[in-house]
């Protein structure tokens, strides 16, 4: 009987991975940061190209539209209220190793309770029988449910552009057993020049050519490789860019205590939890009618961001209108200089909108889609990898036209 358990076993991992074999490679590109009209500028001929060649649109992001909230609801298909990854920052007492989550604490980063509530797609094409590879997404220097990537490395904001995309090209060049189905690759460089210096600037023009470039010579590589023609490239991005200024800033403490309150995050949006006993000062007082910002409790944001129910938000969100921040006079002293650039806004703001171009044997050349939601990414890229999705927000149905019927 154990013999014939493990010839079954043997029998239903063949099966597995002929089914993962059996869908296309697809190669996931972030470029984090990059507004969908960034593409109109003129200065990105590369993806220009692809997008003249195959599937184009502007893609609304998730609320809240941030870095780390996005790219996990991309990979998984659900909102940041489902997945888990409710901010770039956030407090869960729940998780006694590392309860307060930055980006920059990589400890907290790699404790796979922060991102065990979902299961991200490379996690799903291994337990499919496929393999899978990943440059720097966030989420996959972790075991999340007790499985990594099967090629991955740590964050490195140094690495160049050119080495982030030789190293994806050496995964594709792995003996077919080996050989990854679903591959990332994230670049930064867009995000970091709109925030420091601003969407309009000269230094995001000069970023844009930069990664531009870099796309240039991922697509060259894969057609010296024979295999861009059987690659599906989805080039996307995780959020827009608004520009900022200083008198548009909005600072918490002339409105409420700071002894009253704790803070986890500000910007775009602030959140906070009143200290014990001064809820009622602190609602009364946030939740008056404010020029250029609103508060609300967490349950009472409204049902369209599908934001509010996880416990990881905190009590009270204030979000303000686009192009102003919220602050502390305090946090506005210490800041190195002034950002001239966020994101974190309402979801359905134009300058939230992110950059959304496919490519490749799947997809509809010339097609100019409509605005859609990126929880609609995740059904599709399991569909055109031949595994079953988990469970998730997403409507295929939406954007199924985007690939061609076989």
């Amino acid at each position: 009987m154990a013999r014939f358990g493990r010839v079954i076993l043997g029998l239903a991992a063949l099966l597995l991975a002929a089914s993962a074999q059996a869908g296309q490679t697809v190669l996931l590109v972030s470029i984090d940061g990059f507004r969908a009209d960034y593409l109109s500028r003129g200065l990105t001929p590369n993806l220009a190209a692809l997008a003249a060649g195959g599937v184009s649109a502007a893609m609304r992001p998730a609320f809240p539209s941030l870095t780390f909230p996005n790219h996990y609801t991309l990979v998984t298909g659900l909102y940041p209220d489902h997945h888990g990854i409710v901010e770039n920052t956030m407090n869960d007492p729940a998780i006694a190793a590392h309860p307060h989550f930055t980006l920059s604490d990589h400890d907290a980063n790699w404790d796979r309770a922060w991102w065990d509530e979902a299961t991200p797609l490379w996690v799903t094409v291994q337990r499919q029988g496929g393999h899978s590879a990943t440059m720097f997404w966030p989420g996959s220097e972790t075991d999340i449910q007790g499985v990594r990537p099967d090629h991955w490395l740590p964050y490195d904001k140094g690495m160049a552009d050119s080495d982030r995309v030789g190293q994806v090209l050496a995964w594709l060049d792995l003996p077919a057993a080996e050989r990854p189905s679903f591959v990332t690759l994230y670049f930064d460089k867009v995000d970091t020049a709109g925030h420091h210096e601003g969407p309009d600037s000269q230094g995001v023009n000069q970023a844009l050519g930069q990664i531009d470039t870099a796309i240039g010579q991922l697509v060259q590589g894969l057609k010296q490789r024979g295999i861009a023609d059987k690659i599906d490239l989805i080039v996307v991005a995780d959020h827009g860019m608004a520009a900022l200024a200083p008198e548009r800033t909005i600072f918490i403490d002339d409105i409420v205590s700071p002894a009253d309150i704790q803070i986890v995050t500000s910007s775009a949006m602030m959140s906070l939890a009143p200290v014990a006993g001064a809820e009622g000062r602190v609602e009364k007082a946030l939740f008056a009618p404010h020029k250029h910002m609103s508060c609300r409790k967490r349950q009472d944001m409204p049902e369209r961001l599908h934001y509010g129910s996880n416990p990881r938000i905190p009590p009270i969100l204030c979000l303000a209108d686009v192009g102003w921040t919220i602050t502390t006079h305090e946090s506005a002293a210490h800041q190195h200089g002034p950002y001239r650039g966020t994101h974190g806004f309402d979801n359905q703001a134009p300058e939230m909108a992110a950059l959304f171009i496919a490519r490749g044997p799947d997809f509809r050349p010339g097609l100019k889609h409509a605005p859609f939601d990126n929880v609609d990414l995740y059904p599709l890229m399991a569909k055109l990898l031949g595994v079953k999705p988990e469970k998730n927000d997403g409507k295929l149905a939406d954007i199924e036209d985007m690939i061609v019927t076989r």
